[in-house]
């Protein structure tokens, strides 16, 4: 699979993951926070699987010869 998000996405993308996680494991909201996984996931590994479906891409595209 290629990267799909971006820089700025990834970094939004991790800290809302972290910032659900948190609050789901300390109490202040409910177990739905624990949702928090898919985006810090998708943050880790860069590749979002609705974005590939949707062909949105916030990454630059990789240059020529250089694998993505």
């Amino acid at each position: 699979m290629h990267a799909n998000v971006g820089t700025i996405d990834r970094a939004v993308r991790i800290i809302a993951g972290l910032l659900l996680i948190g609050l789901a494991a300390t109490g202040k909201i409910g177990p739905w926070g624990w949702i928090g996984v898919v985006p810090l996931l998708t943050g880790i590994v860069r590749v979002c699987p609705a974005y590939s479906l949707l062909g949105i891409r916030t990454c630059q595209a990789p240059k020529a010869g250089t694998p993505d």
